[in-house]
């Protein structure tokens, strides 16, 4: 487990065996969580497909139903991003930006408090996260992926970008609603 300047995110880069029958590895362990002083107990696995080019996010729930998430991809290539919406957090409104693989087996561990977006730099993707909270849709927010004053950069060309209807219209962070 690898810390990175935000509190609570951190990079998983996991031991993987190979051979010629192909590879194995341990995508989660909660022991060796709890042993570094994660507290994350996963409730519900979401899986995503999409295709190069789509943007998807910025997302978040709101407490009292927020999720910390571990993003892993299984198949091609992302660029994953989380944004710290916590107000007391020193790196508030900065934000965060990794390539996941399915040939590095990396994973982001992204705490509550977070927004989360990624978006798909190979052919296709399938993403994997799980999450300590259950879905909401009432509690369901979200930021504009372009927001300027956040000026993330997707590792997309903005000529092919595809983005959702209702992520188009998320507010920017100013004016998002956020209680962390």
């Amino acid at each position: 487990m690898i810390k990175t300047d935000f509190e609570g995110l951190i990079i998983i880069e996991p031991g993987v065996f190979e051979d010629s029958r192909g590879y194995f590895f341990e995508s989660f362990n909660m022991e060796k969580f709890f042993g570094a002083g994660v507290n994350f107990s996963p409730v519900q696995d979401n899986e995503s497909q999409s295709s190069q080019g789509v943007i998807r996010g910025l997302h978040y729930q709101l407490n009292p139903v927020a999720q910390a998430k571990l993003i892993r991809v299984i198949k091609g290539s992302i660029y994953d991003v989380a944004v710290d919406l916590r107000a007391a957090s020193p790196t508030c409104g900065k934000w965060f930006g990794l390539e996941l693989n399915s040939d590095s087996k990396k994973q982001l561990f992204i705490p509550r408090g977070f927004a989360h977006g990624f978006s798909v730099l190979s052919q296709s993707a399938i993403i994997l996260y799980k999450c300590d909270n259950f879905y909401s849709p009432e509690h369901e927010r979200g930021i504009l992926y372009n927001d300027p004053g956040l000026a993330i950069d997707w590792r997309v060309d903005p000529s092919a970008e595809v983005i959702s209807n209702k992520d188009m219209k998320n507010p920017l962070f100013a004016g998002a609603e956020k209680n962390f």
